[in-house]
């Protein structure tokens, strides 16, 4: 009997050893699950911080360049002011080879022919002039011709009123000579035939009445011959007969006697 009971005894003791075994896998489990959490926990918010910054530096950049583009509508309302800027320089060229004209303090010309030469580092064309009078040659830009005085011959009704001005009362310096003579001068170099026929008239009753200066002399000449070529141009007559009615039109005026 007693070896049955401690045979009994024996059998107990097997769940000892269980209880061993099922301590063991408890501890792992626990280590390798904490591993795993840790690690996607790290990466996540760094990649979803970097994708919300990079969208919002490029927005504001995308909406001002939106911006700037009515400016480019702007410039294209403003295109159809340009031909009418260029519209007074559709005709550059207002004479043509063989015209009749006047050149300021030389008097009548003919247009000989046109050259192209550098002007201004452009290329321009260039009137060639040659003046009846005084057998010169001048060379004029031809799209600033007018601008410099060029115009064309008067006409014949022009002419007879060239006429009635030379017949006038002729007018006297005075006392101011300086202040006549800048006058004078002005006059014969604006290009205008009937201030030209005024320092004809003018001059030619001082010299008739008192005596002129050399150089008043001069400028009598000089507008003599400028008033002769145009009339020559204008009635288209020689020069003789020019200078002939020229002549006819001054005013006669007796020298003062001698006491």
């Amino acid at each position: 009997m007693a070896t049955k009971k401690t045979a009994a005894k024996t059998t107990k003791k097997a769940p000892v050893k269980k209880t061993a075994v099922k301590k063991a896998p408890a501890k792992k489990a626990p280590v390798k699950k904490t591993a795993v959490k840790k690690a996607p926990a790290k990466k996540a918010p760094v990649k979803k911080t970097a994708v919300k910054k990079a969208p919002a530096k490029k927005a504001p950049v995308k909406k001002t360049a939106a911006k700037k583009a009515p400016a480019k509508k702007t410039a294209a309302k403003s295109a159809p002011d340009a031909p009418v800027a260029r519209r007074p320089k559709l005709k550059p060229n207002p004479f043509s080879v063989g015209d009749k004209v006047v050149y300021p303090h030389h008097g009548a010309a003919t247009i000989v022919r046109t050259e192209k030469h550098t002007f201004k580092d452009e290329k321009q064309d260039f009137y060639v002039l040659e003046i009846a009078t005084d057998q010169l040659i001048v060379r004029v830009p031809a799209a600033s011709a007018m601008e410099r005085g060029v115009r064309p011959v008067i006409s014949k009704s022009k002419s007879r009123q060239v006429f009635q001005t030379l017949r006038g009362e002729p007018q006297e310096a005075g006392s101011n000579w300086s202040r006549w003579y800048k006058v004078l001068t002005e006059k014969i170099n604006s290009g205008d035939i009937f201030q030209v026929a005024e320092v004809i008239r003018d001059l030619d009753y001082a010299q008739k009445i008192k005596g002129i200066s050399p150089a008043l002399k001069r400028m009598l000449a000089k507008a003599r011959l400028i008033i002769i070529s145009e009339l020559q141009f204008s009635l288209d007559i020689s020069e003789e007969e020019a200078t002939k009615r020229l002549e006819r039109a001054l005013p006669k005026v007796e020298p003062p006697e001698e006491a």
